[in-house]
């Protein structure tokens, strides 16, 4: 996706703004241009941000509040959703929505380098598993790097048991986001690790975890998580007993949601007969 430059016309602009008699009438214009560059801006970048878009070649140009759009997609909704961004930004008040739809438009593959918005993506799943794993009673001590690309993860470094390796792996996959998990962390049972010592201190001091502390890190779990349905579920806890609340959508996401919300530290049971499907 290409910003189309217009450095050369607003340096040509402001230059003559400042240089001729009629200085009110260029600055107006030069004003009017800094105006559409930015609006210009602010449309392409959020469509750089947007996973639907930021592949396709879309090119935006806008003049006195019109903004004209151009490119291709696949799908109709696409090109409704670059409308609708448009749209959005503050002083557009038109589009004219060039944009060609045509089913068998392929975007670009991803080259070398990664796009702004999927660095974004790539940090906050990154950040998202992370953080789950150090909230997990199982993984908060593990000697573990995550690095994603494209959304595929990489896990590496040292769990006690092969047990912890695959709940780190399955955490990783339940994560928004996420499409692929390259699990490389290796089991090391021959002598302790953080994560034993970071287990048996947590059983010590499990009293200590605060049930707003437990509710919070549970309810972030299940949001983060792609395969629950973490806005549909309630949680409450009392004395490191936590309840869950609501409907989901089987047997298997309910047992998902259990087991997620088992994991974090200072959970001493979880109760599910209110959560129905």
């Amino acid at each position: 996706m290409n910003k189309q430059p217009r450095n050369l016309f607003l340096a040509s602009a402001i230059a003559l703004a400042i240089t001729t008699a009629s200085g009110g009438v260029f600055a107006a214009t030069a004003s009017q241009e800094v105006t559409n560059a930015r609006q210009e801006t602010q449309i392409w970048t959020t469509y750089a941000l947007s996973p639907y878009l930021r592949a396709n070649d879309l090119k935006v140009s806008v003049e006195n509040g019109k903004a004209t759009l151009t490119g291709n997609v696949a799908e109709d909704v696409n090109k409704d959703l670059a409308k609708e961004i448009a749209l959005g930004v503050k002083g557009i008040t038109e589009v004219d929505n060039q944009i060609v739809v045509n089913a068998d438009y392929q975007p670009a593959k991803p080259g070398t380098e990664r796009s702004f918005g999927d660095a974004i993506d790539d940090a906050s799943i990154t950040a998202t598993i992370k953080s789950k794993l150090m909230w997990g009673k199982s993984t908060d001590g593990m000697s573990t790097n995550v690095d994603t690309k494209y959304g595929r993860v990489t896990l590496r470094g040292t769990a006690q048991s092969a047990a912890e390796r695959d709940l780190a792996g399955r955490i990783a996959m339940n994560t928004n986001g996420v499409v692929a998990v390259d699990n490389q962390i290796k089991v090391n049972a021959l002598k302790p690790t953080i994560a034993e010592n970071s287990k048996n201190m947590t059983t010590e001091a499990g009293a200590d975890m605060s049930d707003s502390w437990i509710t919070t890190k549970v309810k972030s779990t299940l949001l983060y998580s792609s395969n629950v349905s973490g806005t549909a579920i309630d949680v409450t806890t009392d004395k490191g007993v936590v309840s869950l609340r609501g409907k989901v959508n089987n047997g298997a996401e309910h047992d998902l949601a259990v087991e997620l919300a088992q994991n974090v530290r200072g959970v001493k049971s979880v109760h599910s007969k209110e959560l129905v499907f």
